[in-house]
């Protein structure tokens, strides 16, 4: 049966109880190299016409401007690389990919309009087809920076070139961000770029029924929630997120811990700018107001998780701020509704786009991208 959008699934794990879900088992994968990000140059916002788009207007206009750029100033790009920090100026460790590869041909590249809002952008990457072509397969990106910074462009644009060397149309969106914006407008956010891809899908020869998600940290636990909210697996084909904090409030408990690490400490902000609200003592649930438990169980993917959501692959350094328990939750919870779900842990203090370092973790998404991307019945 479909489930409506706006009815919570069975509680698999709620908020309060994400840190006792850790049962599945985390991967191994290998070690990580080190090299440099090209540049690439800035071009106009289109609507789906093609025509410019003016910033903040969603519509067309014949002034020609630079692609918008999302974030707060001195925000990460929460990319592969090339990022300056988090919103407050500290690190976030979602800014590093590098590895030593030649540079990929330029696809064409074009900035659209998803929505009225500035933010409300996504980058699209595809090549030229013939006119008999089969439409390629699309992978949405969604950039980390926890949830109140970070931008589809950065490093992205580096990654997305060589997805589209294997055989992708890429679109990379940005959201509205916390605390301006509280939590569902994420989620709402990339849920309309999804139904944007899917609409103009024509434009780019990309086959709008073959669509998978790929999220960064922040931009993880949105990929996560398309894919398990509602009837996810109606959505997306598929779900890669590195180092997703799928359980917000996991995530704040984690934050009040003594021996917690700067960035955890941050997070544990940000969940209380997404959710406009204070989960309460780390202890337990007692004292937490009835709509502020609501919001994060409603930001838990875990309460999402059902028979019919999309598969997923989940990967995390072995020191990673959003430990793994962040994943193997929501892992066991999807394996237990019969979804094929799958965590991994790459070697070192690595998180989200970092791990795209480790040699092994381009291919390795390239060939899950590819296997659960391939036509119905292949």
């Amino acid at each position: 049966m479909k489930k409506g959008p706006g009815v919570r699934k069975s509680l698999v794990c709620g908020a309060a109880f994400a840190a006792a879900c850790v049962s599945a088992v985390a991967v191994p994968v290998g070690a990580h190299a080190t090299a440099p990000t090209p540049p690439t140059p800035s071009v106009p916002a289109v609507a789906p016409s093609g025509e410019p788009v003016t910033p903040g207007t969603g519509s067309p206009s014949t002034s020609s401007t630079s692609a918008p750029r999302g974030g707060t100033p001195g925000g990460s790009s929460g990319g592969p690389a090339g990022g300056q920090g988090a919103p407050d100026g500290e690190p976030d460790g979602t800014v590093t990919a590098q590895a030593v590869m030649v540079t990929p041909e330029l696809p064409k590249f074009r900035t659209y309009a998803y929505g009225k809002a500035p933010l409300q952008r996504l980058d699209a990457y595809w090549r030229d087809a013939g006119p008999r072509a089969t439409p390629r397969p699309a992978v949405l990106i969604l950039h980390g920076g926890y949830w109140m910074g970070g931008d589809k462009g950065g490093g992205w644009k580096y990654f997305a070139r060589r997805l589209t060397e294997q055989g992708f149309v890429v679109l990379s969106a940005n959201y509205r961000l916390a605390p301006k914006a509280q939590w569902p407008a994420q989620r709402d956010d990339s849920l309309s770029a999804l139904a944007f891809i899917k609409k103009h899908a024509r434009l780019w020869n990309a086959d709008p029924r073959r669509v998978a998600v790929l999220g960064s940290s922040a931009g993880g636990h949105l990929a996560t929630q398309l894919g398990a909210f509602g009837t996810g697996g109606d959505q997306v084909r598929g779900v890669v997120a590195l180092s997703p904090p799928n359980d917000p409030f996991l995530a704040f408990q984690d934050g009040a811990d003594p021996a917690a690490t700067l960035q955890q400490i941050k997070l544990r902000r940000a969940v209380t700018a997404l959710v406009d609200c204070v989960p309460g003592s780390v202890t337990g649930v007692t004292g937490i107001a009835a709509d502020c438990l609501k919001r994060l169980d409603d930001a838990s993917t875990v309460t999402h998780a059902s028979a019919g959501d999309a598969p997923m692959l989940l990967i995390h350094g072995s020191g990673d701020f959003v430990p793994v328990r962040q994943s193997t939750g929501l892992v066991s919870a999807l394996r237990a509704a019969g979804v094929q779900a799958t965590v991994k842990t790459v070697q070192g203090d690595l998180h989200a786009a970092q791990i795209l370092e480790d040699e092994r973790t381009f291919p390795m998404i390239v060939s899950w991208l590819k296997n659960h991307l391939k036509p119905r019945g292949q």
